[in-house]
């Protein structure tokens, strides 16, 4: 008990007292959140890649393991989650906009922050984490994508998208750099390295800024589902596949907690543009960020206690 208060007051409150701030600063002054959204994916995320990967030892065997975790992961949730809708007997929109909610998570501006606080003395996590976010900008993408506009998009379109991603080319430049042996200078290193350390709290003030005006009307059942996939069923499948794959150590705690993420904001805004049950998809992001206070302080605590 004494570990999970631990992980709670120094891991999960830090992150909720600046998500709070965001949410506070938005109410009153009313942030530019096309502005801040955009620094964050366009500067201080890839500058988060590049220093991770660039600093990192991670071997082929335990990028390709990871790469493999996250193909079979996915694959099972997308499966739940159109086994869940089609029991429940959800309309075409809904459906799209209840598995987008539960496959897509917050990987970037929840989950590169909690990473960062739970292996701060293991850059190695974090370094999967960063993998991780980069998995889901694309699977953001790709099955995200399609599922909501279903047949009206084009690849051409998705791989567009794709390609304006500067995180990948952050990626491939610190891969192609530690490949060379090639040492950056310290009048480089050193904004690179601050602009990485301004990113934990500006994507959780973003955050909270995101979800400031947002409502919850009524608990309804699909609610519930997506509360249930996305912070309880979507770890248990984690934890499925980390036990299929053998993985062990810093590996199967870092995919385990990467696992337990609350819904993306990605899944929201694919339903505001295609118009398929925004108001629930906006819902599903708030209830299950709040929630996930609680879900994750456990998923890292049992992290800790398993592997």
């Amino acid at each position: 008990m004494t570990i999970l208060f631990h992980i709670l007051l120094d891991i999960i409150f830090p992150i909720f007292v600046l998500v709070g701030a965001g949410a506070l600063l938005q109410r009153l002054i009313r942030l530019d959140l096309s502005t801040l959204s955009t620094l964050t994916v366009y500067f201080l995320l890839p500058a988060v890649c590049f220093v991770n990967i660039y600093e990192s030892n991670m071997s082929s065997k335990l990028i390709s393991r990871t790469l493999l975790f996250l193909m079979l992961f996915n694959i099972l949730l997308i499966l739940t989650s159109m086994v869940i809708a089609k029991v429940n007997g959800f309309d075409r929109k809904l459906a799209a906009t209840f598995k987008n909610s539960m496959v897509l998570s917050n990987s970037g501006n929840y989950g590169l922050p909690v990473s960062e606080l739970v292996f701060a003395a293991n850059p190695g996590g974090m370094s999967i984490q960063i993998i991780v976010s980069i998995f889901q900008n694309l699977l953001t993408f790709t099955y995200g994508f399609f599922n909501s506009v279903s047949a009206e998009s084009s690849g051409r379109d998705i791989l567009r998208k794709i390609m304006r991603l500067p995180v990948i080319y952050a990626l491939l430049l610190a891969i192609l750099l530690k490949w060379l042996h090639i040492e950056i200078p310290e009048f480089l290193w050193k904004p690179i390295e601050n602009s990485s350390n301004a990113f934990l709290a500006v994507a959780l003030v973003t955050l909270g800024a995101q979800v400031a005006f947002l409502k919850i009307t009524r608990i309804s059942r699909q609610i519930v589902w997506i509360v249930i996939g996305r912070l309880i069923i979507s770890p248990l499948i984690g934890l499925l596949v980390i036990n299929i794959l053998g993985l062990t150590d810093i590996t199967a705690q870092a995919l385990f907690i990467a696992s337990s993420f609350p819904s993306s904001r990605n899944s929201a805004l694919l339903a505001l543009e295609y118009d398929n049950y925004p108001e629930y998809a906006s819902q599903a992001v708030l209830l299950t960020t709040i929630l996930s206070g609680i879900t994750v302080t456990i998923v890292v605590y049992l992290s800790k206690i398993l592997f």
